[in-house]
């Protein structure tokens, strides 16, 4: 079951990393850079912060 976590977790840092970098242009670099940090510690909690504040606008 830790492993079914972790590749969550894995996951969601993955989604919002590529979708910041590549597909989000309304971001600074500096932003862009918070929340990879943020998506790389808090993995799955960054991924709905950032589908709820980025992506539905």
């Amino acid at each position: 079951m830790g492993n079914l976590f972790y590749l969550l977790g894995l996951a969601a840092a993955i989604w919002v990393v590529y979708d910041l970098w590549v597909k989000n242009y309304r971001l600074s670099d500096t932003e862009k850079l918070i929340w990879t940090i943020c998506a790389i510690f808090f993995n799955v909690i960054t991924a709905v912060i950032y589908y709820i504040t980025q992506k539905r606008r």
